[in-house]
């Protein structure tokens, strides 16, 4: 009986020794794995956006998109040329809101509302 508690406790300490050496250096690895796949997805995105803007850059250094820019967003136009602009119309006024009108509970309801609504 003797033999068996020593082989029982033998085999608890293998199994606690297997589960640090196999266990949670593998749990570990996962993580570090899910990590490293996180960063990467972090980097293709920022070097897609990174070449969008690089494009945008070029774009930005051509006389044609300056030209378009400054008409479109500062309304500049070349010397000769006349500029006009379409003012919005006025809104229409909006309707006054109708008064609510009056309850017509009876004196029962508006008591018991009365009541609830203090406590």
């Amino acid at each position: 009986m003797n033999v068996r508690k020593t082989w029982l406790l033998v085999g608890s300490l293998a199994t606690v020794i297997l589960l640090f050496l196999a266990v949670f250096p593998a749990r570990t690895y996962l993580d570090q794995r899910r990590a490293r796949q996180e960063t990467q997805a972090k980097i293709r995105a920022t070097d897609a956006t990174n070449g969008r803007l690089e494009q945008r850059i070029k774009a930005l250094h051509t006389d044609a998109e300056v030209e378009r820019l400054a008409r479109a967003q500062y309304n500049l136009v070349r010397p000769g040329e006349e500029a006009y602009a379409i003012l919005p119309t006025r809104p229409a006024p909006s309707p006054q809101p109708k008064a609510p009108a009056p309850s017509q509970r009876g004196w029962l309801s508006r008591t018991w509302a009365t009541i609830t609504s203090v406590f």
